[in-house]
């Protein structure tokens, strides 16, 4: 957790919750529920062409772990709710077992970000000539310290606070703003795995665009 973390945040400690939480389906109900809910089951399922029984289980599974929960309310169906705006994993863990769950996850969301990637790379011709400017994709090599890297990151997560509220207030969505995924990855590089290039497109200061659900 970051200074800058901002306070809407549901942090998973439990190696099953986490083990749970790793499923494509799951995550993109929990998307769904942060930036468009509540959400019922049946509006659930045609979002993202699931069953009805499907969105239902998983919307369930996540309820058991506290990630979900019904509105409370007259009606048959009842709509669900996210029970908060992001997750945080622990990533350094005194507990083996939650760092070998959170390790895993870890790796699911990479795979997930990757394919998330590769189909807006395939579908970029497709979009207005705007988002085609605006988007960024790239990579940049920095030298930086443990700490140096932490100040980075929080300013990074600052820029973003200023339109958090817009996922839960559609009012102050201005016109035009569609949802957009930011990926924040930052990792130590490994010199001996692969050559440095340091290559880039578009803005050189930019990575590649992002969410999970996070």
């Amino acid at each position: 957790m970051t200074s800058s973390e901002p306070d809407d945040v549901l942090h998973l400690n439990d190696p099953q919750a986490i083990r749970a939480y790793a499923h494509r389906t799951r995550m993109e109900l929990v998307g769904l529920l942060r930036t468009d809910g509540p959400l019922t089951a049946t509006r659930a399922a045609e979002l993202t062409g699931e069953s009805v029984a499907s969105c239902s289980y998983h919307l369930r599974m996540l309820a058991k772990y506290g990630v979900v929960e019904e509105v409370p309310g007259p009606g048959r169906q009842k709509p669900w709710r996210a029970t908060a705006q992001f997750t945080s994993i622990p990533r350094a863990a005194a507990d083996p077992a939650v760092a070998a769950a959170t390790s895993e996850l870890r790796v699911f969301l990479a795979k997930q970000y990757f394919e998330d990637v590769v189909h807006a790379e395939r579908n970029w011709d497709r979009l207005p000539k705007e988002w085609q400017e605006a988007e960024a994709f790239g990579d940049t090599l920095l030298y930086l310290t443990p700490a140096e890297l932490l100040e980075l990151t929080e300013g990074i997560e600052e820029l973003f606070g200023r339109f958090y509220d817009r996922n839960t207030q559609p009012e102050l969505r201005p016109e035009g703003a569609e949802l957009v995924q930011l990926l924040r990855i930052a990792f130590r590089k490994d010199r001996h795995s692969a050559p440095e290039t340091g290559a880039s497109t578009d803005n050189p200061s930019d990575g590649p665009g992002e969410g999970t659900p996070s």
